[in-house]
């Protein structure tokens, strides 16, 4: 089928055995090519959700294939490829700093300023920016975004015709009450969290009691909403050994996706340095990802570690991705606690070009910067003690 059509490159793909193949056709499609491949690599290794004759959904991180939003997509790849385009291809919005856990592993304990959370408006203000810049993955974060209860509202304000819309979520308060508006408002998946196949060691991590079967109960009626659903992983040295059990949970509910992302020494884990993944725990998540992905039973993985490493993709942060958390601070992305700018008082574009100035953005990274002992050094671990976070690098304000 064709599922792009513009001037100068067209893209039709194809479904052999089960696997998504793209092909591009037109004048700058010998151009377009190391872009269509490193896609194909993707694709040629992994099962899609579903496939039908006119419609194929190969993840919940990937727009409907075709669509205007995919378009999207197609657009801001070939623009990094051909001209080195900045996009941020995925925004998160930190709809609020409230949450009822006490997550032992929460990357954003110390940004979260109380009282400071960001009006319906000043979100909608923020994802329209953001749309108009090339976005085209809307994620809705925390805190724990369904402590709000104008959800629905922010999610309908945003124009589904530019951008999909998921959500991270701990389960709390996703009930079926609460999961049909939002569906009908336009949320096309949900990412909700995980630590543990063991209600206790789930419990433990998140600091709450009941947070286990909050998070099933979520998944269930996400499910009976039509929502797609994801098993979302942080996965530490505590956990990793545990990945069959919790992928076996994930089958048991009928989940859509399992995707699973490394602990960072960030928020509550800053003083964990030495208790992150490593490079064999980077291999162990990517052979896991690849045997999963090569049958067709199951809920499809995706490692971030290994899709977002030097091998394929590479970070995204402050080049295809930009993290708003609930104060307004704009971040390379929600791990990393350096602001270049607030959005209540600077346009959106400015602060997407001063941070593609600064030293470390100005190319992108082929591994996560917040995993990078030079980087940490350089800008991390001279953050001062008693500084409030995020701490800002944007240009000097007069």
């Amino acid at each position: 089928m064709q599922i792009y059509d513009y001037k100068v490159v067209k893209i039709n793909a194809d479904v052999v055995d089960g696997k998504v193949v793209l092909e591009a056709a037109g004048p700058l499609s010998i151009a377009a090519k190391p872009m269509i491949n490193k896609i194909n690599a993707v694709f040629r290794e992994e099962k899609p959700l579903s496939v039908t004759d006119d419609k194929i959904i190969f993840s919940t991180w990937i727009p409907e294939i075709p669509g205007p939003v995919f378009n999207r997509m197609i657009n801001s790849q070939i623009g990094f490829s051909l001209l080195n385009k900045r996009t941020p291809d995925q925004l998160s919005v930190g709809v609020t700093p409230r949450c009822p856990n006490k997550c032992i592993h929460c990357g954003a304990a110390d940004m979260m300023a109380p009282n400071n959370e960001m009006t319906v408006e000043e979100i909608g203000n923020v994802i329209n920016q953001a749309l108009d810049m090339g976005t085209y993955l809307v994620t809705i974060d925390g805190g724990e975004p369904m402590v709000r209860n104008d959800l629905p509202e922010i999610i309908s304000n945003i124009d589904k015709t530019k951008t999909t819309v998921s959500m991270f979520t701990s389960g709390f308060r996703l009930t079926d009450e609460r999961a049909k508006p939002l569906k009908d408002a336009g949320l096309n998946s949900v990412k909700i969290s995980f630590d543990s196949a063991d209600p206790e060691i789930h419990d433990k991590f998140r600091g709450r009691k009941g947070a286990f079967d909050g998070a099933v109960e979520a998944v269930k009626a996400s499910k009976r909403a039509g929502i797609m659903t994801d098993m979302y992983l942080t996965i530490s040295p505590y956990n990793i050994d545990n990945i069959d059990d919790l992928y076996q949970m994930a089958i048991d509910l009928e989940m859509d996706e399992m995707s699973m992302t490394g602990i960072i020494a960030v928020g509550n884990w800053k003083d964990h340095e030495d208790e992150v993944m490593t490079r064999v725990d980077a291999k162990r998540l990517e052979n896991f990802h690849k045997s999963k992905n090569s049958v067709p039973e199951g809920p499809r993985v995706t490692a971030l570690p290994y899709l977002l490493g030097p091998e394929m993709f590479g970070c995204f942060a402050g080049n295809r991705w930009m993290h708003v958390g609930s104060t307004g601070d704009v971040l390379p992305c929600p791990y990393t606690p350096l602001s270049f700018g607030n959005i209540r008082d600077t346009p959106m574009n400015k602060i997407w070009s001063d941070m593609g100035k600064f030293p470390a953005y100005k190319k992108q990274s082929p591994v996560c910067l917040m995993r990078d002992p030079e980087f940490r050094k350089k800008y991390i671990h001279t953050i001062p003690k008693d500084a409030q976070l995020p701490y800002y690098l944007g240009p000097k304000k007069s």
